[in-house]
């Protein structure tokens, strides 16, 4: 199947290449680090792969580099106009997140998604790169950091520190919300131009 560089399963192959290549590690020591599989990574890498958000999320965090370096390269432009229905979802176990844009500012980069939290559903993750906002639209939303669980409403807004083990779970029904990465420009994956179409090494 072909991949079209513009597609989440395309960019996913072309960044997580890249990166992993520029950090000297092979798919085996990725797969160890990461615990995602040998056959999973050199099918994410090949662009064959079925990223979902549990797998980016751990990438992420191995590897040091903020989501949106993994998903996308869109440049940034003085309108930008993004479409509901012209967004990949990046689904996962109860999260469903469809990525809008990356916003540099300074030392700081902001990844900006759009978050649906299934009814009743549970996401779990283990800590990934920054720092991470939340602003809850409809539906009551659980999120539990670290040991500490928290419900929020419509409006209600909770940040925390992206590292740390954290959950989310839509208490009702369907959960919608905006979901803001904040990291800092230093853990922005910068490549040279000769790295983009790097054959992948080192697969043992």
């Amino acid at each position: 199947m072909s991949v079209s560089e513009g597609s989440i399963r395309g960019m996913l192959a072309i960044n997580l290449r890249r990166a992993r290549t520029e950090r000297g590690l092979s798919i085996s020591e990725l797969s160890r680090r990461s615990k995602i599989g040998k056959a999973t990574l050199s099918q994410l890498e090949s662009g064959t792969g079925n990223p979902t958000i549990e797998t980016v999320f751990s990438l992420s965090r191995v590897l040091e580099v903020a989501i949106s370096d993994l998903l996308d390269a869109r440049p940034p432009g003085g309108l930008t106009v993004v479409r509901a229905e012209d967004v990949e979802v990046l689904s996962g176990e109860g999260v469903d997140l469809r990525p809008l844009q990356r916003i540099e500012a300074g030392d700081a980069v902001f990844e900006v998604f759009d978050q649906q939290v299934r009814a009743h559903c549970r996401q779990e993750s283990l800590g990934h790169v920054g720092v991470e906002h939340t602003i809850v639209q409809a539906g009551r939303l659980g999120v539990q950091v670290e040991g500490h669980e928290v419900e929020l409403g419509p409006g209600d807004y909770v940040g925390f520190d992206a590292t740390l083990p954290h959950s989310y779970t839509a208490l009702d029904g369907d959960v919608r919300s905006v979901l803001l990465l904040q990291c800092r420009a230093d853990q922005r994956l910068h490549l040279s131009d000769a790295c983009l179409d790097a054959p992948s090494t080192a697969e043992g």
